[in-house]
């Protein structure tokens, strides 16, 4: 196997900048933040939204458009109606 191939796996805290809470795991990536969990340090990662604050995982709804962008448009400006071309003179 090839030396100096893969990037270093280190322990990591990815932390939830709205709950407050912390996943420890191992990654990548790296911060300038560390934090010393059980005797070994961790680089601190904050993140915007993790399972704890997401609202597919916390149950809390959203909402949904049911309505159709036609309709919504047409409920908006009303229902475009076509003018009719003059009909032209024939020529007879």
């Amino acid at each position: 196997m090839k030396a100096d191939l893969h990037p270093e796996y280190n322990p990591v805290i990815f932390q939830d900048m709205s709950t407050g809470k912390q996943f420890v795991t191992r990654s990548t990536a790296k911060s300038d933040r560390v934090e010393q969990v059980d005797g070994v340090d961790h680089f601190v990662i904050s993140i915007g939204v993790t399972a704890d604050s997401h609202p597919f995982f916390t149950g809390q709804k959203q909402f949904v458009d049911t309505e159709g962008r036609i309709d919504k448009f047409e409920k908006r400006f009303g229902a475009v109606r076509r003018v009719k071309k003059p009909k032209a003179d024939s020529e007879e």
